[in-house]
């Protein structure tokens, strides 16, 4: 059957929804990548340094992780469909503010608008899976979520780069007004739940935005007092984590060995994604002089390799296994940002060519690795366990476009050649350690099956 019914008698036809939400998704994780491309031309036009105009990308990811684990902690509490409304409203009005922002600050206004309303397609994505798609095809259903979000981080330059050419990068803005045209639609198709009578937990929730919020700031400007803020926020946190009853971050999870080394490794991937794709527009027009036009037809035909994959890779996840994916997608990974370190100055068919590697891989280690932790987590977990890492992913992302950003901006007196290799081969390092970490949790999974196997058997 294409319908699949919840164990409350919820229906939903899976077949129509996921490939629609997938596409509300592309949009708004393209509104990331399209502003690299014209990274370069706004920082010209507002008169701007490098690292002010990283947080025109690091506020937006910021703000997405923040506001999906806070749309994924409501979904346990409020229908999707109302949480959704809100969403894409937030991001469609944003939208429409920014086709005519002229200044840094409102322009930066507007995207932390943007990101509070983003962050419900990607933090109820992985919930509705989860919820009501059959296990036999949730497989496939994530991985078509995350090779969306794949495709819409390569094909973003190039349609950043085409509406910045002939609309300038105002015009960015008009993709995202779309959402405002799929909302009645996803609205009649998504499954009509019931409201449940629980408290939020308001406060944690203001702590976790306070958390991550001024830890990113003191990243970025390398401020000691706001590393104190946040290092107050985070005690604060931990003993409201003590003492709440039904708190934000559910403080079980971080009890869970497997689902931290998941959310290790998915923090590590982001700062792998998002940290290439902020050098990759910056190396093409540094080094090599491209347009904005040539740096999105550059990055464009990876994206488009990982779209056409998407009818594979669901499949093989759900025959072969999530870890055997996470490992070869860790392995691609690390030999692209070595070739990069090592090579990038030679022509830009390098970057060309090792994008073509580079997204599939991350497009499938992505899908096995969100499939990974939906399988870990009680169905009861799901909204705060799926939100949690999704909050730690794109809050690895944030950080590494702003350390990209920095680093770039300290080896200025540098040759460009050679501060883009010290990047890349800190991107490098990263992309080893989570190989490692991807090495123990197989290692640590692999125990605790022998063990429940063994409790069975002894059981029985």
């Amino acid at each position: 059957m294409t319908d699949n019914i919840d164990r409350n008698g919820v229906r939903m036809n899976d077949k129509v929804v996921m490939p629609l939400w997938t596409f509300c998704l592309f949009i708004v994780v393209m509104n990331t990548t399209m502003f690299n491309v014209s990274l370069p031309t706004i920082i010209q036009d507002l008169h701007i340094s490098a690292d002010l105009g990283s947080w025109v990308i690091s506020s937006y990811s910021i703000g997405y992780a923040l506001s999906t684990v806070i749309y994924s902690r409501l979904s346990d509490l409020v229908p999707l469909r109302r949480l959704l409304t809100v969403g894409l409203t937030t991001l469609g009005l944003a939208s429409v503010t920014g086709l005519f922002a002229h200044s840094f600050n409102v322009l930066l206004i507007t995207r932390i608008l943007q990101s509070a309303g983003a962050g419900v397609m990607a933090g109820l994505g992985l919930v509705l899976a989860s919820r009501y798609v059959p296990v036999a095809r949730r497989g496939a259903a994530i991985a078509m979520i995350s090779v969306g979000s794949a495709m819409a981080f390569g094909l973003g330059p190039i349609a950043g780069g085409l509406i910045s050419q002939y609309f300038g990068w105002n015009g960015l803005f008009g993709i995202t007004c779309l959402v405002l045209l799929v909302l009645p639609v996803l609205l009649y198709l998504l499954p009509k739940e019931q409201a449940k009578a629980a408290a939020f937990d308001l406060y944690g929730a203001a702590l976790t935005v306070i958390n991550a919020g001024s830890l990113l700031v003191a990243v970025t400007s390398q401020s000691y007092i706001w590393l104190a803020v946040s290092v107050v926020s985070f005690a604060i946190h931990a003993i409201h984590l003590r003492k709440a009853r039904d708190s934000f971050i559910n403080p079980k999870l971080l009890q869970m060995p497997g689902y931290l080394k998941l959310t290790a490794i998915g923090f590590s991937i982001l700062v792998l994604n998002l940290g290439n794709l902020f050098l990759m527009p910056l190396a093409l027009s540094n080094l090599f002089h491209q347009s904005a036009l040539m740096i999105g037809l550059f990055i464009a035909p990876g994206a488009i390799l990982s779209a056409f994959l998407t009818r594979f890779v669901g499949r093989w996840i759900d025959r072969y296994g999530n870890l055997r994916f996470l490992l070869i997608g860790h392995g691609v990974l690390a030999a692209v940002m070595a070739v990069f370190a090592l090579g990038l100055q030679l022509s830009p068919l390098v970057l060309l060519f090792g994008y073509l590697c580079f997204s599939p891989a991350f497009s499938a280690t992505m899908a096995s690795l969100n499939n990974e932790a939906s399988g870990i987590l009680p169905r009861n977990w799901i909204g705060s366990g799926m939100g949690l890492l999704q909050l730690i992913q794109f809050f690895g992302g944030s950080v590494s476009v702003a350390v990209c950003g920095l680093l770039l901006h300290a080896q200025r007196t540098l040759a460009p050649s050679s501060a883009y290799r010290n990047v890349y081969g800190l991107l490098l390092a990263v992309s080893l350690c989570s190989l490692s970490l991807v090495l123990l949790y197989r290692r640590s999974r692999g125990m605790e099956l022998k063990r429940n196997g063994a409790k069975s058997v002894s059981e029985a």
